[in-house]
C-alpha cells in the first residue's frame, strides 16, 4: 500500500513537517516523488519510520537513529527485541517509583516518619531515575541495555554505607576536578593519578570488575556529550576534559 505524505502523517502521528525534514536529512526518503512535487511512501519507508519512532522514544538522536538504520548489518528483529527489554526496564523503573511515591504519600497523610532504610531505597531509586532519564540513551547505545541495566541494578543493591561512600567519592572528584583546573595543573601531575585512582574506586565500587578499556570510554563519553561536560564544567569549565586527559594518561 502507498501512502501520500498527509496520509502517513495521519497515521503515524508525525507531522508532515517532520517527515519533510526527515527526507531532508536523508533519514526517511520518499519511495517515489511524482511529478507534481508529492512524496508518497511504501510498505519498506512505513517499517522505517516504526523503526525511526522507537529509538526516538527511547531518546536516541536522529544522527545516530540514521547510522543504526543505514547500517548494512541492521537486525531490524533484533533491534525490536532490544527496544522491548528496554520499555519493559522503563516499565519497572516506573512501578518502583510510582510504588515509592506512593509509600512516601502514604507515610505523609497518616503523619509517619519514613524510615532510614525507606528513605535511602527512595535516593537510589532517584538516583537511577535521573541518570536514565539525562544519560540513558546515549549509555545504551554505547554499552548495551544489559549493561546498564546491570548498572542500574549494582545501585539499587548497594548498602548504606556503600551509597553515602559513591556519593561522597562523587562529590570528591569534582572538587579535586575543580581545584585542579584553576590551578593549571597538568594531568599527567600527580594530581592527575589520584584523581583517576579516585574515578576508578567510584566506577567499581558496586562491585563490578574493573575493565580499562570500559574506563577510558567513560572518560571520553564525558567529552563527547555536551551533558556530562556541562555536568563536570557546571562551576568550573574544563573539569571534564581534565578528566578525561587523565584517565587517557595514566589508565593503561
Amino acid at each position: 500500500m502507498e501512502y501520500s505524505i498527509q496520509e502517513l502523517s495521519r497515521l503515524s502521528g508525525v507531522t508532515t513537517r517532520t517527515l519533510r525534514w526527515y527526507d531532508q536529512i536523508d533519514l526517511l526518503k520518499p519511495s517515489r516523488v511524482a511529478e507534481s512535487g508529492y512524496r508518497y511512501y511504501g510498505g519498506a519507508e512505513v517499517d522505517r519510520l516504526q523503526d525511526i519512532l522507537y529509538y526516538r522514544a527511547l531518546g536516541v538522536e536522529l544522527a545516530q537513529i540514521k547510522e543504526c538504520l543505514d547500517d548494512p548489518s541492521f537486525d531490524r528483529l533484533a533491534a525490536l527485541r532490544n527496544h522491548l527489554a528496554a520499555l519493559e526496564a522503563e516499565r519497572e523503573r516506573l512501578e518502583q517509583l510510582i510504588r515509592s511515591v506512593k509509600d512516601t504519600i502514604g507515610a505523609e497523610e497518616r503523619n509517619e516518619i519514613m524510615s532510614d532504610e525507606q528513605k535511602f531505597e527512595a535516593f537510589k531509586r532517584r538516583t537511577v531515575t535521573h541518570n536514565e532519564e539525562v544519560y540513558g540513551a546515549e549509555i545504551r547505545t554505547k554499552y548495551g541495555d544489559q549493561e546498564v541495566d546491570e548498572a542500574n541494578a549494582a545501585v539499587m543493591g548497594l548498602t548504606q554505607a556503600q551509597y553515602q561512600e559513591w556519593t561522597d567519592l562523587g562529590r570528591e572528584i569534582q572538587e579535586r576536578l575543580e581545584a585542579a583546573v584553576q590551578a593549571g595543573l597538568s594531568p599527567e601531575d600527580q594530581e592527575g593519578k589520584e584523581i583517576t585512582a579516585l574515578h576508578r574506586r567510584w566506577l567499581t565500587i558496586t562491585g563490578k570488575q574493573y575493565d580499562p578499556a570500559r574506563h577510558r570510554g567513560i572518560a571520553e563519553l564525558y567529552v563527547m556529550d555536551e551533558r556530562f561536560t556541562a555536568y563536570y564544567d557546571k562551576r568550573v569549565p574544563g573539569c571534564a576534559r581534565f578528566l578525561r586527559d587523565a584517565v587517557a594518561h595514566w589508565v593503561k
